[in-house]
């Protein structure tokens, strides 16, 4: 297994217990233990945590792509919501690039479940704020 890569420069996402697996300009792999906290009713996870979830993912691999001095935030984000993930599972997200460009990137994060099952489709802009 490989080892997490720590994100301490991203507190929320460190809040939500966030563990980046694998990064590369490639794509950036990640996972989330499903918390009480981070729940609706029924003890299935929020669907702003799935954002949030896959936001990171996608920012952290926009991040990889940039030239130095250049920055990049979230411009739009389109979520489909597939399946539920309860307390106590463990969910896998998975961004790769559908274009990294000089003004934008954007990114597909697939969310999982332990059995492989698609439980949301993310597609995000990061735009490019140069130096």
């Amino acid at each position: 297994m490989a080892t997490p890569v720590e994100i301490p420069s991203l507190p929320f996402a460190a809040l939500m217990g966030v563990e980046i697996i694998e990064a590369s300009k490639a794509g950036v792999t990640g996972r989330l233990v499903v918390r009480e906290d981070l729940c609706t009713a029924g003890h299935i996870l929020h669907g702003g945590a799935y954002m949030a979830f896959a936001d990171t993912l996608g920012a952290v691999a926009g991040v990889l792509n940039l030239a130095p001095g250049a920055r990049t935030t979230t411009l739009e984000s389109k979520t489909n919501f597939l399946g539920s993930a309860k307390v106590g599972e463990t969910i896998t997200g998975e961004a790769t690039p559908l274009h990294v460009g000089r003004r934008s990137s954007v990114w597909r994060t697939r969310v999982t479940n332990a059995e492989g099952r698609l439980l949301a489709l993310v597609i995000q802009t990061q735009m490019t704020i140069e130096g």
